[in-house]
């Protein structure tokens, strides 16, 4: 079986203070990748979101929209270099790989739309605590979405 090449947080995981944390690592890297850029994009969307809702005083829904777009960029990056490494290449698979990850995204979308909906819009919640509460149930959803349906041709090493 072909070993794969060591990544920048493989070799990160090889300096003092860090090895200890080794075994741990390789045994749960894809998850703790997911979880590291998951909370990156998270920090992504609520930043943005912060900028246009709070900062410029868009509508919240507007706003999350906005925000949606540019964490679901970032995400995918991040998802397809590091957590999931995957090696889809040609330009109809890559395509392909994007528009099953976008979509995944636009159904967590739908979902976060109506959390916000529900509990700023209707029940006057604070619009920062109901996307970062909200932001726990897309990732994990994004998460599932992207491990069964998206990067499913990644073969675990």
């Amino acid at each position: 079986m072909e070993q794969k090449k060591e990544d920048i947080f493989d070799r990160l995981m090889h300096l003092p203070g860090l090895r200890i944390f080794e075994k741990i690592y390789k045994k749960n890297k894809e998850v703790l990748l997911y979880l590291l850029f998951g909370g990156l994009t998270t920090i992504v969307s609520i930043g943005t979101f912060a900028w246009f809702n709070v900062g410029m005083h868009m509508n919240e829904l507007i706003a999350n929209v906005i925000s949606w777009v540019f964490a679901v960029i970032f995400a995918y990056v991040t998802n397809k270099i590091w957590v999931f490494q995957s090696e889809t290449s040609g330009l109809g698979a890559v395509l392909k790989e994007i528009a099953k990850f976008f979509g995944g995204r636009l159904a967590t979308l739908g979902v976060e739309e109506l959390i916000l909906f529900v509990f700023i819009s209707l029940l006057h919640g604070n619009s920062m605590i109901v996307k970062l509460i909200a932001q726990v149930v897309i990732v994990i959803l994004n998460y599932i979405i992207s491990k069964i349906f998206v990067f499913e041709n990644k073969i675990n090493g």
